[in-house]
C-alpha cells in the first residue's frame, strides 16, 4: 500500500473537488473528511482498500470549515476506536456545532442542507487538541508534527509527515484545481472564505510552511504537488491580484449592499483567473464558479471588518 493514500470523497458532487489521505502505520491515520454527504464515499474508499474501519486510530482535520470537519461526527459512528484531532480553537465547536452550522447557514444560505446536512457533534472523550509544534506518532520512523498555520482561518493546522517530507495544508496555501482540465499545468489560488481570512498571515503562514522544505504539499481541495516553488509563487501571485482587484471594486462600491459587491468581485476574479490561467475544459468553471464565490465573500467581509 502507499505510503499516502488518497480516496475521492466527491464534495459538491465534483470528482477530484476534495480528498481524504489514508496514512497507514502503527496507529492508521486519515486527514480531512469533508461534510456528511461525503462520508459514504469516504467509508466505500477505505473498504475497497480492505481497510478494517475499527483498526483507525486517529482522525484528523485541519480546520474545522465544513468541507473539511463537517462530517466528522457522523464518520467516527463507523470508526469505533478513532480519536479525533483538531486545532485548540475548533475544539468546543466540534463537540457542540452549534455555532458553526449558524455561521455556515450565513454563507451557503438555502443550500446549506444540501450540502452539510446532517453536523453531529463529536464526544468529548473522543476528541482531542494538539498545539503548534506537538507531535504524533504513527508508526515506527512515523511522525506527524502540527503547525498553527492561520490565514485561511484561525483554526488551521498543517501537518507535517516525517516519513515522506510531505505537508498537508489544508486550505492556507490555496486550492489545487484538476489537472484534466488546464492540459496538466498546476493552477493554484488562494481560499479567502469568510470569517477570518487576513492575507498577511497567509503569507506568513506559507513561508514558515516554506521554511520545512516539504518534498510534496498535498491540498484539502485537491491532491498534491510535486512542485511545491510553484505552489509558493502562484499563491503569492493570485493572492496580489484578488486583493489588488477585489479592493478597487470594494473602494468604489463599499455603499451597496454585500451581496451586489461578493457578486462584482466574484465576476472580476473569474474572468481574470479565465484569461490569464491554462485552462482548457469549461468544467473548471463548475469548480472556479462555487470557490470563487465563497472567496469573494470573504474578501469583502474582511474589508468590512477592517474598516477600510
Amino acid at each position: 500500500m502507499e505510503q499516502i493514500d488518497m480516496i475521492d470523497i466527491f464534495d459538491l458532487n465534483l470528482p477530484e473537488r476534495t480528498a481524504s489521505y489514508y496514512l497507514p502505520g502503527e496507529a492508521p491515520t486519515l486527514i480531512e473528511t469533508s461534510a456528511a454527504p461525503s462520508i459514504p464515499f469516504l467509508l466505500q474508499g477505505l473498504d475497497r482498500r480492505n481497510i478494517d474501519r475499527a483498526s483507525i486510530k486517529y482522525v484528523i482535520v485541519t480546520h474545522i470549515h465544513l468541507d473539511h470537519a463537517g462530517g466528522v461526527g457522523l464518520l467516527i459512528e463507523s470508526l469505533p476506536n478513532a480519536t479525533v484531532i483538531v486545532h485548540p480553537r475548533g475544539l468546543r465547536h466540534l463537540i457542540d456545532p452549534t455555532r458553526l452550522t449558524e455561521s455556515a447557514k450565513t454563507v451557503y444560505g438555502e443550500q446549506f442542507d444540501a450540502l452539510f446536512d446532517p453536523i453531529k457533534p463529536v464526544p468529548e472523550d473522543r476528541i482531542r487538541s494538539v498545539e503548534d509544534g506537538e507531535t504524533l506518532s504513527i508508526g515506527k520512523n512515523r511522525t506527524l508534527t502540527f503547525y498553527d498555520t492561520p490565514g485561511h482561518s484561525n483554526h488551521h493546522l498543517a501537518i507535517h509527515d516525517a516519513l515522506t517530507n510531505s505537508i498537508f495544508t489544508g486550505d492556507t496555501l490555496g486550492t489545487l484545481y484538476p489537472t484534466r482540465f488546464t492540459g496538466g499545468s498546476e493552477l493554484v489560488l488562494p481560499s479567502t472564505s469568510p470569517t477570518q481570512f487576513d492575507p498577511n498571515q497567509m503569507m506568513t503562514s506559507m513561508k514558515r510552511m516554506r521554511k520545512l522544505a516539504p518534498d510534496r504539499i498535498y491540498f484539502g481541495h485537491y491532491g498534491y504537488s510535486d512542485e511545491p516553488d510553484h505552489v509558493y509563487q502562484s499563491l503569492s501571485e493570485w493572492l496580489n491580484r484578488f486583493i489588488r482587484i477585489s479592493e478597487r471594486i470594494y473602494d468604489k462600491h463599499k455603499a451597496e449592499p454585500n451581496d451586489v459587491l461578493v457578486e462584482r468581485i466574484a465576476e472580476a476574479l473569474f474572468n481574470k483567473v479565465e484569461t490569464e490561467s491554462y485552462i482548457l475544459d469549461p468544467g473548471l468553471f463548475d469548480y472556479l464558479t462555487h470557490d470563487l464565490d465563497v472567496s469573494s465573500q470573504g474578501l469583502v467581509n474582511y474589508y468590512r471588518k477592517s474598516g477600510r
